[in-house]
């Protein structure tokens, strides 16, 4: 047994029943590896050597290290930079989340975790009041996976779920090592990222999410600005849109954050 969630809970790496396929090849190949995840999620150790004393201030003279600490983490489990950042500079704009609905994007109400079922913008924006830094990063990813193409779905699934548990690895560390508060968001819809091959989201079920230890919201379902995040850190992003074409794309960017303390 091994304890992975920043909530403290517990989770166990589990086979899932067998099922019979009669989907397309990239559909089984995502099957394939969201059943993997539970695995894959479980051999990380974001424990450190100890767990950390809760303290009034939250480790605040500890802060800086930690954040140091996590920014080369996120590095080492697959991002391709990573900046420490300010939770007051973090841009929230309702726009972004408008952008979900038109035009339509195809995860919009389809998760509980994409809007309009997840923190709204001026929800998000009142809680970053109370914080002060965060740990942003991207990762780049090749002009041929990042377009939507079924040959390289499964390329593009696993970018994604990397986004995914750096996130869950960098959060859960933070956690123990004092600061609890600590959360983060990640990149696409944790649906169509871990259970595309489900009918329903099983959490708007009323049912346990599969992946709840994984899955959350993308940065911009709960409007944050990620374009212009990454161009104010100085590094380079394009606009890829559902047309887009691989030769015409010099690279992909997914981004994450984690908002520590």
């Amino acid at each position: 047994m091994k304890r992975l969630a920043a909530s403290g809970w517990d989770i166990f790496a589990v086979n899932e029943p067998n099922r019979t396929v009669t989907a397309a090849k990239a559909v089984d190949n995502l099957q394939k590896m969201a059943q993997k995840v539970e695995t894959v999620q479980d051999k990380g150790d974001t424990m450190g050597e100890a767990i950390k004393k809760i303290t009034l201030d939250m480790k605040k003279a500890q802060l800086s290290q930690d954040l140091e600490k996590y920014k080369e983490k996120a590095i080492e489990w697959g991002a391709s930079r990573s900046i420490i950042v300010k939770a007051e500079e973090i841009p929230v704009d309702e726009r972004i989340t408008l952008k979900c609905q038109i035009p339509r994007c195809f995860g919009y109400g389809a998760s509980a975790h994409c809007p309009p079922h997840t923190l709204a913008p001026e929800k998000l924006r009142e809680i970053l009041k109370k914080y002060h830094r965060a740990v942003f990063f991207i990762k780049d990813v090749p002009p041929d996976v990042i377009v939507r193409n079924k040959a390289t779905i499964k390329e593009r699934i696993k970018a994604y779920q990397n986004i995914f548990k750096i996130v869950s690895e960098v959060e859960s560390m933070a956690f123990y090592d004092g600061h609890y508060l600590a959360f983060g968001f990640a990149a696409g819809s944790c649906r169509h990222t871990f259970c595309a091959q489900e009918d329903t989201c099983q959490a708007m079920e009323g049912k346990r999410c599969k992946f709840s230890i994984l899955s959350r919201p993308s940065m911009e379902a709960v409007g944050i600005d990620v374009y212009k995040m990454v161009a104010s850190a100085g590094w380079d992003i394009y606009p890829i849109g559902s047309n887009a074409k691989p030769e015409k794309v010099p690279k992909g960017t997914l981004a994450g954050i984690i908002i520590v303390q």
